[in-house]
């Protein structure tokens, strides 16, 4: 009985050390080696400062400033990238269509102004529901055509320039075939910015 006891508290001395500690550090060696952008968390930095994560979704909402910015899709996490998790409400709770409504409302009061022809049915999906994680960087296309509209309006461009910035910050499927295109909200804000400065 001694024996079986020590060879477990042996082998579990040894795994821990193996794949709690060694391995570990194994693999984020690496990773700092051979990529290292994205293993620290792929940062966006502007002059030297970092603003954000092209991977990790961020408020756009608040401030004097909100309506000259496009905006994520809506966050139970209110964006925290240290809480993420989904809203854990079913298809079947009266809450749920609540909070969609109240998403679709939202987003209709800031984009019929600059689009009076915008009616509920047209509002994207992504634009009435949370993601996942609560963080999701990217909105769909049609969420960003929507929007193109208020954004070129507030900050004096034209409509054309704001869609090919659109069209330069999108991700394709990925491999091709997988998934659906993509705009990544913070990258098309900083062009948005870079743009309006020049």
């Amino acid at each position: 009985m001694r024996k079986d006891i020590r060879s477990a508290v042996v082998a579990i001395v040894v795994m821990t050390i193996v794949l709690g500690l060694l391995y570990p550090l194994a693999i984020t060696g690496i990773g700092q080696v051979a990529f290292p952008n994205a293993a620290d968390g792929s940062p966006v930095k502007v002059d030297g400062k970092v603003v954000g994560s092209k991977l990790i979704g961020q408020d756009f909402s608040t401030g004097p400033n909100a309506k000259r910015y496009f905006q994520s899709r809506p966050s139970v996490t209110g964006y925290a990238p240290n809480a993420t998790f989904f809203n854990n409400r079913g298809p079947n709770q009266a809450t749920l269509a609540v909070q969609q409504r109240r998403f679709v409302l939202d987003y209709l009061q800031r984009e019929q102004p600059y689009d009076p022809d915008l009616k509920a049915s047209d509002v994207p999906s992504d634009a009435a529901t949370t993601s996942a994680s609560g963080v999701d960087p990217q909105i769909s296309l049609a969420n960003a055509r929507i929007q193109a509209a208020r954004v070129a309006k507030v900050r004096g461009l034209p409509i054309d320039r704001v869609r090919a910035l659109i069209d330069e910050n999108t991700d394709g499927r990925f491999a091709g075939v997988l998934g659906d295109p993509g705009v990544n909200v913070l990258e098309l804000n900083l062009a948005l910015d870079a743009e309006t400065r020049r």
